[in-house]
C-alpha cells in the first residue's frame, strides 16, 4: 500500500490487448468483495492533440499529465482506484515520438509516480487486434512500443509491483479473486453483503470485446 489509504492497480500494455475488459471486469470482483472501486479511464481517448502513428511529443505530454490529473482526482474517493493504462505505458508512447529522447524532462515524474501503484499487471499481446474506431491496427505500431516497455519497465517498475498475464486468458471466465486479495487482502463478509460499489452489482461474466 502506498500513502494514500486506499490500493490502486494500473493495467497496462501497448492496444488492443483487453485492457479496458480487464479493468472493468477486475473492478467488478473488487466490489463484489465488498470494498468501493472506481475506474479510471484510458484517458488518450479523448486527446486533442492525435494520437496512434500520428501523434506528436505534445500530444504525449497531455497524455501523460491528464492521466496523473485522472487519478488525483480519483484517488482519495474510494479503497480501490482501477486504471486502464499507467504513467509507465503511456511513456512508452511519449518515447516512441520522441525517438527515445525526452525534451520536456519527465523521467524523474513517471520514475516517482510509477512508485504511487500497488499493483501493475501487463497484459502481453497474444491476440489480434480489433478495430474499435479509435485506436491503430498496426502490427508493427504495437510491437514497437511493446519494445519499449520491455526496456523501461525494469527500470520504472518498483520490484514486486508487477503481474505478467496473457491477454488471450481475459475472458469472461477469468477469476480475479486471488489478484483482487493480493492487492486487498480476503473479501469481507460484513460488508460483501452490503454492495457498497456500482461495480459490485456487475455481471461477474460481462460481454467482451478485443479492445
Amino acid at each position: 500500500m502506498t500513502e494514500s489509504t486506499s490500493a490502486k492497480i494500473a493495467f497496462i500494455g501497448s492496444h488492443s490487448v483487453r485492457k479496458t475488459n480487464a479493468v472493468h471486469s477486475f473492478a467488478g470482483a473488487v466490489g463484489r468483495s465488498g470494498r468501493s472501486v472506481e475506474v479510471g479511464r484510458e484517458v488518450v481517448r479523448f486527446n486533442p492533440l492525435g494520437l496512434n502513428e500520428g501523434a506528436t511529443p505534445e500530444a504525449q505530454l497531455w497524455v501523460l499529465m491528464s492521466q496523473i490529473q485522472q487519478e488525483l482526482e480519483l484517488r482519495n474517493r474510494t479503497e480501490v482506484l482501477v486504471t486502464d493504462r499507467a504513467v509507465v505505458d503511456n511513456y512508452a508512447y511519449y518515447l516512441r515520438v520522441t525517438g527515445g529522447e525526452d525534451p520536456f524532462d519527465v523521467a524523474p515524474l513517471v520514475r516517482s509516480w510509477s512508485a504511487t501503484y500497488d499493483l501493475h499487471v501487463r497484459l502481453l499481446p497474444d491476440v489480434p487486434m480489433i478495430y474499435d474506431g479509435v485506436r491503430s491496427t498496426s502490427d508493427a505500431f504495437r510491437d514497437e512500443i511493446e519494445h519499449i516497455l520491455d526496456q523501461i519497465l525494469p527500470e520504472f517498475v518498483p520490484i514486486g509491483r508487477m503481474i505478467r498475464l496473457p491477454a488471450s486468458e481475459v475472458a469472461e471466465t477469468f477469476d480475479w479473486a486471488a489478484m483482487v486479495e493480493r492487492l486487498v487482502g480476503p473479501p469481507d463478509p460484513h460488508r460483501v453483503a452490503q454492495v457498497p460499489s456500482r461495480y459490485a452489482r456487475l455481471n461477474p461474466r460481462p460481454h467482451w470485446s478485443s479492445r
